[in-house]
């Protein structure tokens, strides 16, 4: 097919306001949930007790493993529906709509119902024990019921940027992040109520948050088109859906590794390391908001056959990502002391924590293509080579790790999370050319 504009029906324009208009508030939306963890971390560390932050940290840990490893259902949602909306199928779009939601729920059912294993499991394998173990287990207790609206809400996310809704989205996060914020201070601080205030405050932002999607599924699909999907679309959405998880849970064993390597080295380096990480996350928000132009707006062109709209989307995005990280890491050399000051809960941990802040200033300049990529390969659904990369990307991370760790200690461990975002640079956007010569000729987008 052609991808000239007079000749495609389905062609439109890239513009910088364009990616502007769905990266600013998916900023906004990206950045409450990181701050979700950050306020999370200051609120525990008023209790003057790096144990609780510890432990904390540690559930923290399996709660990312658990859901990040289902993020797969919010990528292959977006991925899924961009391309139906630049296709013109309304029917697809809410075909794949309904298979996603499905899925969730039986997978939120089902760590319900393994939840205490789960739980032993994830901290005997992050190495908790004594009274670090015991706070982790009070906030996973509470928390892990919120696992079924928890994957619900990924699908509805998923679905409201791929319709390139990003006002939507933004007000779901806003509903979710924001209660979660507010039940957290009420329950920790104000009514005393510890780490079960915490995991409480979670479970509660999830539920309503799962009521709202609901609401906003019922208002904007039309019922005469909701169907079953066939044979074809359920072995694709399984094909995506696994390669994602896949890469996904890769994902989270780099980070799960980050902060189980931090506790080797000492309570200290641990609480430091986790509020570096947490303001990292924070920063990483911006960047995600162009990650998320580039899925809506790569799956769209790709839904469409359009090459020039894809091209461009590369182009912008990269553009405003770079500069963006630039500024990043400005701002996090420029408040990382004053930001640790607020979590550290005590004198040596915020010393920490500012020794290593460069590393983490860092951070954003390495991954920022890496994010850029993660957006546009999930929404063209090549899930299979994001799936091989990213398992590259991680097996070379091991190997700096084991390489570094043991030599230089703390800093070893940054700089092996350095090479793992660099890499995955890397290798995602060597791929990317060929990937997109063989969509366009071929017409599939997975």
């Amino acid at each position: 097919m052609s991808t000239r504009a007079s000749e495609n029906p389905r062609a439109f324009a890239v513009t910088h306001r364009l990616v502007l208009t769905i990266a600013l508030p998916m900023m906004i939306a990206h950045l409450s949930t990181p701050l979700v963890g950050l306020v999370a971390t200051g609120v525990i560390g008023q209790l003057k007790n790096e144990v609780l932050i510890g432990g904390v940290a540690l559930a923290a840990v399996i709660f990312d493993v658990l859901f990040t490893t289902f993020n797969f259902l919010r990528g292959a949602t977006t991925g899924f529906t961009a391309q139906a909306v630049g296709a013109h199928d309304r029917a697809g779009e809410q075909r794949m709509l309904l298979g996603g939601v499905l899925i969730a729920l039986l997978s939120g059912l089902l760590i319900v119902l393994l939840h205490v294993p789960i739980g032993h499991l994830g901290l005997y394998l992050l190495g908790a024990d004594g009274e670090v173990r015991d706070a982790g287990w009070v906030y996973y207790s509470w928390r892990v019921w919120s696992a079924p609206f928890a994957l619900f809400n990924f699908v509805v996310f998923g679905w409201v940027i791929g319709r390139g809704e990003a006002v939507s989205a933004l007000l779901l996060q806003l509903v979710l992040n924001g209660l979660n914020i507010a039940l957290s201070f009420l329950w920790v601080l104000w009514m005393g109520f510890g780490l079960a205030g915490a995991g409480a405050a979670s479970l509660v932002a999830e539920a309503v948050t799962a009521l709202t999607g609901a609401g906003l599924i019922l208002r904007h699909t039309e019922r005469t088109l909701w169907s079953w999907p066939d044979l074809t679309s359920v072995k694709r959405m399984f094909s995506v859906n696994r390669d994602m998880m896949i890469r996904s849970f890769a994902l989270l064993i780099g980070i799960s590794l980050f902060t189980r390597q931090s506790g080797t080295l000492g309570v200290e380096i641990l609480a430091a390391n986790t509020i570096l990480l947490r303001y990292y996350f924070l920063g990483v928000a911006f960047l995600d908001g162009f990650a998320t132009a580039a899925e809506q707006l790569a799956g769209r062109s790709i839904g469409a056959l359009y090459r020039p709209a894809f091209d461009r989307v590369v182009r912008l995005t990269t553009f405003w990502g770079v500069a963006f990280a630039l500024a990043l890491a400005a701002v996090f050399m420029a408040t990382g002391p004053w930001v640790a000051g607020m979590m550290a809960p005590n004198d040596s941990t915020l010393r920490l924590a500012v020794d290593y802040l460069p590393y983490a200033a860092a951070m954003p300049l390495a991954g920022v293509i890496a994010f850029q990529m993660d957006g546009i390969f999930i929404g063209a659904t090549w899930s299979r080579e994001m799936r091989n990369l990213m398992l590259l990307s991680l097996a070379t991370y091991l190997v700096a790790i084991a390489a570094l760790q043991p030599v230089f200690g703390n800093h070893g461990l940054w700089i092996a999370m350095l090479v793992f975002q660099g890499v995955r640079s890397v290798a995602f956007r060597f791929m990317l050319p060929g990937l997109a010569n063989r969509t366009f000729a071929t017409g599939q987008g997975a």
